[in-house]
């Protein structure tokens, strides 16, 4: 028997489920008009400046490509999670954009041990991982579906043995203090490796491990054997106070460092003691290129300072995936392929990888010279 007050409840149950498969398949439908690509850096911890760097500057990038009209009428977002610098959780990270899977494809992680933790989780599930710095020669070749843009230590090493230690500073011999991870023990070995095949006496290395605060004794042993200049194989945040206790030990050195401390942080925070510093980069703020202009620009009305190498390589990152997406659609696979066979060209120059998925770089000497960065030569051209 018919029962009016059931009737009606059967009915209410029945329209609510309705109403639920509608906005289901209206969610559905409007994540479908979303391309989303994910971003992971150290938002905070010890690298918190380039991981602020690499958010801006994808930022920006998204913005604009969304301005012109988004991915084939796609709008693009960038879905930001915050690794700290810690290998730990990158590799978590890893796990959460696998399982999601409106994430087509990844711009990260910031330092190549990160970047490895990742990289194994990323090729067993087939998504591109994009890094705009990871230097270690390992990481792009650890899968296909990794790609770094910023080139290599194979071609850092011996750029900054030969044009820099020698050519500009005039070096016969040189110490070398380096954080102990993987990117620092790489950058190490290959500094020796060309320094050895160029004829440049390496006196004495010695490690650091990340946190550390208190350099002294390092450097006092690195002193003993009386070396021409110093190779600071770190980040910006421990070359500024590697740099203060080597001027405050009285200690008068020729200093040089890779691309990893080329930043106005490294001016801000190192002061006089970093004055004549040099390293390499292949990014600088006074290229006369309009499209690098048009960048510096933007990015100075963002984040209220001039952005680093990584800020570009972050950029560059970022709008090079557009153009893979527009060509390849929203499938990760696809993505892969069409990015391994991409000829782009962005403010940082030309980008064409190699059968390992990596960037063969041509670079330019910086200096610190009254307090500011400047080229004192450019081998890119």
């Amino acid at each position: 028997m018919f029962n009016k007050d059931q009737g009606i409840v059967t009915i209410g149950v029945v329209f609510v489920l309705l109403l639920g498969v509608f906005a289901l398949n209206s969610s559905v439908l409007a994540a479908s008009d979303i391309i989303k690509i994910g971003l992971s850096a150290p938002i905070t911890g010890n690298y918190a400046e380039f991981g602020e760097n690499f958010r801006y500057a994808s930022l920006m990038a998204v913005d604009k490509i969304n301005e012109n009209g988004g991915i084939n009428g796609k709008k693009v977002e960038i879905v930001v999670m915050d690794s700290k610098g810690d290998p730990r959780e990158a590799a978590i990270i890893a796990q959460r954009f696998v399982q999601n899977k409106e994430i087509v494809a990844v711009i990260g992680d910031f330092t190549s041990t990160s970047s490895l933790a990742a990289a194994p989780i990323y090729e067993r599930n087939e998504l591109v991982q994009l890094s705009p710095t990871a230097s270690h020669p390992d990481f792009a070749s650890s899968g296909s579906y990794m790609f770094g843009i910023v080139g290599t230590q194979d071609a850092e090493g011996p750029f900054n043995v030969k044009y820099i230690a020698q050519e500009y500073l005039d070096l016969d011999s040189a110490a070398i203090i380096y954080i102990n991870n993987d990117w620092g023990v790489v950058t190490k070995d290959r500094f020796i490796q060309a320094a050895e095949e160029n004829g440049l006496k390496i006196t004495n290395s010695q490690p650091f491990f990340e946190g550390e605060n208190d350099f002294n004794a390092i450097l006092a042993k690195l002193r003993i054997d009386n070396p021409d200049g110093i190779f600071i194989v770190a980040m910006y945040n421990e070359t500024s106070l590697i740099a203060r206790q080597i001027e405050k030990m009285g200690w008068d050195i020729k200093k040089l460092a890779p691309s990893s401390v080329f930043s106005d942080a490294l001016l801000n925070l190192g002061g006089k003691a970093v004055e004549g510093m040099a390293t390499n980069t292949f990014f600088a703020l006074n290229d006369p290129d309009p499209i690098v202009q048009e960048f510096l620009s933007e990015f100075r009305k963002r984040a209220g300072r001039d952005p680093n190498l990584h800020a570009a390589t972050a950029y560059d990152a970022a709008m090079m995936l557009a153009e893979v997406i527009e060509k390849a659609g929203a499938n990760r696979k696809n993505i892969r392929d069409v990015l391994a066979e991409i000829d782009y060209t962005g403010v940082t120059g030309r980008i064409k990888f190699t059968d390992k998925g990596d960037v063969v770089r041509k670079y330019k000497i910086m200096v610190v010279k009254d307090g500011k960065w400047h080229i004192e030569k450019d081998y890119t051209r």
